[in-house]
């Protein structure tokens, strides 16, 4: 049983017809697969948005569709540009005996407890926020954590073999790059220095370019960038 639940009914309702349908506070939806033709739906817009960012696309749901039950993972979600409001939904039905595919977020944990964060300042690059894992329903993962305590030096990574997979989970890419960096290191303080050292820099030529005239417009930015950088090495 999947911890997620969510009610739908069967809809009629398609094309432009849609948008009576949501203005009554209601998301369109389609399940596709369990060997059968996809069925058109539609669910409470409250209830769903709370389930979708509980379930989000890695956790199983159980749809109870017109009193009968059906175990599915959302495929995918449209979402209104301007409003940000859900407008469709894609569920794809599953059993609870195969493995299934899905797209599992990636957290990372006791950064702040590296050296490279308490002793060298050094922020984080997080380069792969989420991906695809296999595993049967009930071995989903709801995320896969990467612990970065150990982080030292700026040239450190965390690559996506140092990532533990639970029991019965894989990775869905047979070909997945191992060697791939999750986690990267950067230096806020250097990037600055080298910030203000191009901006002085393009002051002076603008200044050079620009004779008196131009010497005086760029004043004010070379002197900004000075200071910019004696700031990033405070």
């Amino acid at each position: 049983m999947a911890e997620y639940k969510l009610t739908l009914e069967k809809r009629e309702v398609t094309g432009k017809r849609l948008k009576n349908l949501r203005a009554e506070g209601k998301i369109p939806s389609v399940v596709y697969g369990g060997g059968k033709e996809p069925e058109m739906l539609a669910s409470e817009y409250v209830a769903t948005e709370k389930v979708l960012l509980g379930a989000g696309y890695h956790s199983p749901i159980d749809l109870s569709i017109d009193g009968k039950k059906k175990m599915a993972i959302v495929k995918d979600v449209d979402v209104d540009p301007v409003t940000r409001k859900i407008m469709n939904i894609e569920f794809q039905a599953i059993s609870a005996k195969e493995a299934v595919v899905a797209t599992t977020p990636v957290v990372v944990v006791n950064f702040e407890e590296s050296e490279a964060s308490k002793t060298y300042h050094f922020a984080m690059n997080l380069l792969i926020d989420e991906i695809d894992v296999k595993a049967k329903p009930a071995d989903l993962p709801k995320e896969l954590t990467v612990d970065a305590s150990g982080l030292v030096d700026v040239e450190d990574k965390i690559t996506l073999a140092a990532i533990k997979l639970p029991e019965g989970v894989e990775y869905a890419d047979k070909e997945l790059d191992l060697e791939q960096a999750v986690v990267s290191l950067y230096d806020p303080a250097a990037e600055a220095e080298k910030r203000a050292a191009q901006e002085a820099a393009e002051a002076e030529a603008a200044a050079e370019e620009g004779g008196e005239e131009g010497a005086e417009a760029a004043e004010a930015p070379a002197e900004e960038a000075t200071e910019k950088a004696e700031e990033a090495n405070e």
